[in-house]
């Protein structure tokens, strides 16, 4: 397995993770955001640029429930 081949799976493997465990806390939701922007990376280098580009705006949406949750978690003043 080449080295795109193991960043890859990591990038996929890290959403699975991410996005089974986003309900325990707002930082698994950043999380997923994160393995998101990697799997759209990952798809532009191996050259399947629509999976990338779905990947990257998936890591946008991701972004922005991951803002609205850490605003719910936040103590009232």
């Amino acid at each position: 397995m080449d080295a795109l081949s193991l960043f890859g799976l990591f990038a996929v493997s890290a959403m699975l993770l991410t996005y089974a465990l986003e309900e325990r806390s707002h930082w698994f939701v950043l999380g997923f955001s994160a393995s998101c922007a990697l799997g759209s990376i990952y798809g532009f280098l191996q050259g399947a640029w629509p999976f990338g580009l779905v990947e990257g705006v998936w890591s946008v949406v991701a972004l922005n429930r991951w803002r609205a949750r850490r605003g719910d978690s936040r103590p009232a003043d």
